[in-house]
């Protein structure tokens, strides 16, 4: 396994530093889209060391966050089913659905709620209970999705008839270009997220650059990879270029994980999504094919599939990069990660879980 060492060396990062500070000579705002680069950039201490000219704004790169609390809420409603064993990751237990729920409080209440680590273990759950009815809560980026997709496959191939999944996973271009499209969108340039262009390499990425003239830049999660990005990003900038750069070719190459896409083609397609904070996006979401329609939860179930835009809050401001953590009314106070208001509090990649742990002096 290559050392990361390289990639935190502090001589490294106060040279980067440096030619950052001299090649920013007038304002401009970044956004990073993954929730892990806002969580480095904080636990480094980075965002305080930037030219005061550079301004990082949070993205909605955290998929637990972005999933719509109507959509917990058909978790919470399956969990309750008395012959259902819904599965999910860790993280999603403690999101609240539209009345303030969980599935962590439904799981207080007698619903049998379990935490897993892939779902390819929720196949073993299903043949280990085959009275049982388990239900997987697929959510995350491209990065989650071939596995989830692999278990469908699996699932099929020994004939499983008590799995099934709830499916709110989320695709970033259409975001990305969704936030670009709104005429008050401050964003100048991207730093994409590495470990989604791993899997589905760079394509989508290059478009957006070019359809919307902003530069995007794929970068890894190491304080060096963060501000050679930003270095990248800051250059283009000042040159008046609008292009794809891939500063993370060490996991990422054109092409991404050929056989990884080749899983999700196979069992997802394209599908509109609701985004926490954001709203209908065309396209972002991955939804079962019709040839897989068996494994879908909620028509299994008799639930219905429409989920409605939620209103807006400021969890969704702070989703948009409208508003940093620290300035929401509720950070700190109201909102705790012990007793949270909203998602991003919750995630172990949102914004606002990463400002509470990593600025403390800025809590309430």
């Amino acid at each position: 396994m290559q050392s990361l060492q390289p990639y935190r060396d502090p001589a490294a990062v106060q040279a980067l530093l440096a030619r950052l500070a001299d090649r920013c000579t007038r304002p401009w705002t970044v956004m990073e889209i993954c929730g892990g680069q806002t969580h480095s950039l904080l636990r480094h201490g980075l965002l305080d060391l930037l030219p005061p000219s550079l301004t990082l704004i949070h993205g909605p790169g955290c998929p637990v966050c972005v999933t719509a609390a109507e959509t917990v809420d058909q978790a919470i409603a399956l969990a309750r089913q008395p012959e259902v064993m819904l599965c999910s990751f860790g993280d999603m237990l403690r999101v609240p659905g539209s009345e303030g729920s969980s599935l962590l409080a439904a799981r207080s209440q007698g619903a049998d709620v379990r935490i897993l680590y892939s779902p390819l273990d929720a196949i073993a759950l299903a043949q280990a209970h085959p009275l049982r009815q388990v239900v997987f809560f697929a959510v995350g980026f491209e990065t989650t999705a071939p596995t989830t997709a692999l278990a469908v496959i699996q699932a099929e191939a020994l004939g499983l008839r008590n799995l099934s999944l709830l499916t709110a996973h989320v695709r970033v271009p259409p975001a990305m270009a969704t936030l670009l499209a709104d005429p008050d969108c401050r964003v100048q340039a991207f730093l994409a997220a590495g470990h989604v262009c791993s899997v589905m390499g760079t394509d989508e990425y290059g478009a957006i650059a070019h359809q919307h003239r902003r530069p995007v830049i794929v970068t890894g999660f190491e304080p060096v990879d963060l501000l050679r990005g930003l270095l990248a990003a800051v250059t283009q900038l000042e040159q008046g270029r609008a292009e794809l750069e891939n500063h993370y070719a060490r996991a990422v190459n054109a092409a991404g994980n050929r056989a990884a896409r080749a899983r999700v083609a196979q069992v997802f397609e394209p599908v509109a999504r609701v985004w926490r904070g954001i709203g209908v996006i065309p396209a972002s979401g991955l939804g079962l094919r019709p040839a897989y329609a068996r494994f879908d939860a909620l028509h299994r179930f008799g639930l219905g599939g429409e989920v409605l835009a939620s209103p807006s809050s400021p969890c969704g401001q702070v989703l948009c990069g409208q508003l940093r953590p620290n300035q929401c009314p509720e950070f700190g106070s109201g909102c705790r990660p012990e007793h949270p208001l909203g998602a991003p509090m919750v995630s172990s990649e949102g914004a606002c879980a990463a400002y509470y742990r990593y600025r403390p002096a800025q809590v309430a």
